[in-house]
Formats: C-alpha cells, structure tokens, sequence
C-alpha cells in the first residue's frame, strides 16, 4: 500500500497547522483570522492574506444574524450547494435563484446576466441577510445598486466574485462605500464560489 495519512481528523489538524506555520495571519483578529485560514484550506494559497478585507465586526455581526435566523442568498448554486447545512445554527435557509427560469427572462428582457437577475429576484429577502457571493460580479454590483435605490442592506457580504473582468472593480467598490454593510472579501481577480461557501461555513460552526 502506498504510504499517505488516512484519517480525516489528523489530515484536517496537520492542514490547519501547516497555514497557520506558513501564513501571516498577524493582522486578523481572532475570529477573522480562523475564517481566513479557512479560505487558505479552500484554495491552497498562503499569500492570501495580503488580498482579504474585512470590517471588524464582520464575523461577529454575521454570526448574530445567521443565529436570528437570517437567510443566506448565494450568487450561484455553487455557493449554495457548497454551503454544509448541518452547520447552520437555526436551519437557515440557504437561496440560490440563478436557475429558477425567471431569472432567464428577466436577463434576457433587461439585458444583464442571470445572476443579477436573480439578485432581483431575491431582493425583497436582502434585507439583514447574509450574502455570499463567489461568482458573479453582476451579482455584487446589483446588491449595491439595490442598496443605492433604497432597499435596506444585508448584514453582510462574503467571500467575493472571481474573475477578469468587474471582480476587482466590484469588489473595491463595496470596500470604498459600504453602504452600511459589513464584508469579508478576497480583493482582486481571486475569489470563487468555494472560497464564498467557505467563510459561511466557517462563522456557522465557530470553529476551525
């Protein structure tokens, strides 16, 4: 037999002994610092410290909500089926739309993608949700567009869209003008609909 570890336990323990031997998580507080050892577990990549921001009461605002009950809206069916249920601390309804065949028409009549579509489509439910979003610039761009026209935020944004174009841009945005909004992003072109479900994951279990 070949000779690699086995036991899932152990394999999550040296994993997460290793990011935190290898990353700089110094600049994170506690509870920011275990989901971005999370995000690192997602993707691999150590240096990913240097591209996350975050408003200091993101985790602790975000927990509070999940545990009242918030719904979580996700961008993707990614995002939602990477999302552990079992994890949710009041079987939070976990909602992903870009499928739904509305969101198909409504693109198509309004000239956009199906992911911001779908952002409509969820609208009246973005109010003190918990957003997560790791595929769609559209989508991101839409939450804050719908903020700007006067529905309340959510509590918090998650995670960030990957890509080449209106990752970056969508992303910054949000950090520049927060619109009352808290968020845990990877900046730049990184993001993705694992690492997304991977920060809602993590602040759902309070733990590593």
């Amino acid at each position: 037999m070949l000779d690699y570890v086995r036991d899932g336990a152990e394999i999550y323990r040296q994993s997460f002994a290793t990011i935190r031997a290898e990353a700089d998580l110094s600049g994170f507080p506690d509870d920011v610092a275990r989901v971005v050892v999370r995000l690192i577990h997602t993707c691999g990549q150590v240096d990913l410290p240097g591209e996350i921001a975050f408003t200091p009461d993101v985790v602790a605002r975000t927990r509070a909500a999940l545990d009242s009950g918030a719904p979580i809206l996700c961008d993707s069916s990614m995002v939602a089926a990477g999302i552990t249920r079992l994890r949710l601390p009041a079987d939070n309804e976990v909602v992903s739309l870009v499928a739904d065949p509305r969101a198909a028409d409504l693109a198509q009549r309004t000239g956009t993608t199906r992911s911001a579509a779908a952002v409509d489509l969820w609208a009246d439910r973005l109010p003190g949700a918990v957003a997560a979003i790791g595929n769609a610039p559209t989508a991101l761009f839409r939450i804050l567009e719908l903020v700007d026209e006067g529905v309340a935020p959510p509590i918090a944004v998650l995670g960030g869209p990957v890509g080449f174009v209106g990752s970056a841009q969508s992303k910054q945005e949000l950090i520049d003008h927060p619109r009352g909004m808290d968020y845990l992003l990877v900046r730049g072109r990184r993001g993705g609909s694992a690492m997304a479900a991977a920060a809602v994951n993590a602040i759902a279990s309070e733990q590593e």
